[in-house]
């Protein structure tokens, strides 16, 4: 028989098997589960650093995005300076192009008119200038043409101090045509202004000096009889005429069949001058106008013949001496005008009130010829004065010599030492050259020109010279 006990374990050993293979069948499960999760946790992991690198990986995108935003951009403005270049090249070599087509066709048309078949030919040698014969045909071919040009020059020479005369005013009323462009207007009314202001003055002149002279001419032929009775009434005058007889000689003369010949042709003289006067003074009056019109271009113009390395030298020196010129012109208008509002004050004081104005104004424009203007002007308001009587005259002769001294010693110096900048001796020898070379005309001429010598003197030889 088995115990009892025996029979108990027998009986719970299948149980206790089962149940052990089911723990270990669990924890094989466990480990497994842990194992997964493990796997997963390292997963989970790799995910996060790939998602961490690839973070990493967007934002240099980015940055590399911008940056190839920014290089765009760049390109992109460099295709537009690109296109417009080879737009404007573009452009050029079309004109080129359409210069060279029409230059060709030009060409082609002298080469089928003139020789279809070899064009204009070949150039030969250059000509040896060591050749005596070529250098003496040269040299008299030169001659040739200055002589020419010379002649030419002479035949010219009223022409030509017309042009001198209407540059001279119209440099000389630029400043006052400035002066106007300073106060809002443009260049053209400028222009127009200050024209009208000068035919004004010149036909204001006409009405002034025109009635006294024809005044004077009329009261000349109705005091003639009074002279011829007081000629006749004068002893000294009488025997004069018993030892030379020059009476019957005056008679004689004007009973002279060929007196009235004469006398048509001194009219005739007379009326070509005075037509003569008329279309000269037209002619200044249109060329000055065009000159004044025409300043700045005229000066661009010649002043873009000049190298382009000394182009801004020679402006600044060419403008220099423009302004001295209009300087010297301004300048000589104040004392004109000076002297002619003094003459206007002394005649109305001693009672030529009729001739005052005509007279000022006399004065006034023989004023602007120098050295000897003054002189002139005073002998004409003192043969007028003389007709008043004897003491006007003289008083008109006392004044005049005294007020061109206080012109000349005071106000005269004065007023050109700011305008010109020369000294009196070069303003003299300046004025007798140009009188004994172009008259009245190269005395106007003569001190702007002697101002505008100096300062080129002084600012090119003199700088070389101390430079060297």
């Amino acid at each position: 028989m088995t115990p009892a006990g025996d029979d108990t374990s027998t009986a719970t050993d299948p149980d206790l098997a089962e149940a052990t293979r089911e723990a270990k069948t669990a924890a094989a499960q466990a480990e497994a589960a842990a194992d997964k999760a493990d796997d997963s946790a390292d997963e989970a992991e790799a995910a996060a650093g790939q998602a961490a690198g690839s973070a990493h990986a967007a934002d240099a995108s980015a940055e590399q995005a911008d940056a190839s935003a920014d290089k765009a951009d760049s390109s992109a403005d460099k295709a537009d300076e690109s296109a417009e270049e080879a737009a404007d090249k573009a452009a050029a070599a079309s004109a080129k192009d359409a210069e060279d087509t029409d230059e060709n066709i030009a060409d082609e048309l002298l080469i089928e008119e003139r020789h279809p078949s070899v064009g204009m030919g070949v150039p030969g040698p250059p000509l040896r200038r060591g050749n005596p014969f070529t250098f003496g045909f040269f040299a008299a071919l030169g001659v040739l043409v200055a002589w020419g040009l010379w002649n030419a020059a002479g035949q010219a020479r009223s022409v030509l101090i017309l042009l001198l005369v209407s540059m001279f005013i119209a440099v000389g009323l630029n400043p006052l045509v400035e002066w106007f462009m300073r106060r809002g207007l443009k260049r053209g009314l400028s222009v127009g202004v200050v024209f009208l202001l000068m035919i004004l003055a010149v036909v204001g002149v006409g009405f002034a000096i025109v009635p006294v002279v024809t005044d004077q001419i009329d009261s000349l032929i109705k005091n003639a009889p009074g002279y011829l009775d007081l000629l006749q009434k004068s002893k000294t005058l009488n025997q004069l005429d018993d030892k030379y007889h020059f009476i019957q000689k005056a008679q004689d003369y004007i009973q002279d069949p060929a007196l009235a010949q004469r006398a048509f042709g001194g009219i005739l003289g007379v009326g070509k001058v005075v037509a003569n006067a008329l279309f000269n003074t037209f002619t200044i009056l249109v060329l000055t106008l065009y000159f004044l019109a025409s300043l700045p271009s005229v000066k661009r113009a010649a002043y873009s013949l000049v190298p382009s390395t000394r182009r801004t030298r020679v402006a600044i020196l060419g403008d220099e001496v423009l302004g001295r010129v209009g300087g010297y012109v301004s300048g000589q208008f104040l004392v004109a005008l000076c002297a002619g509002v003094c003459m206007f004050i002394f005649l109305e004081i001693i009672g030529l009130r009729d001739y005052a104005v005509a007279l000022a104004i006399v004065v006034m424009f023989c004023d602007f010829i120098p050295m000897v203007g003054g002189l002139i002007g005073v002998v004409i308001v003192a043969l007028i004065g003389f007709t008043g009587g004897l003491w006007t005259g003289l008083g008109c002769l006392i004044y005049g010599i005294i007020y061109q001294q206080v012109e000349n010693y005071v106000v005269a110096p004065r007023i050109m030492r700011r305008a010109v900048d020369i000294p009196g001796a070069v303003t003299v020898i300046a004025a007798l050259l140009g009188g004994a070379l172009l008259g009245v005309v190269g005395a106007l001429l003569a001190i702007p020109s002697a101002a505008a010598i100096l300062l080129i003197i002084r600012e090119v030889w003199v700088r070389k010279a101390d430079a060297s």
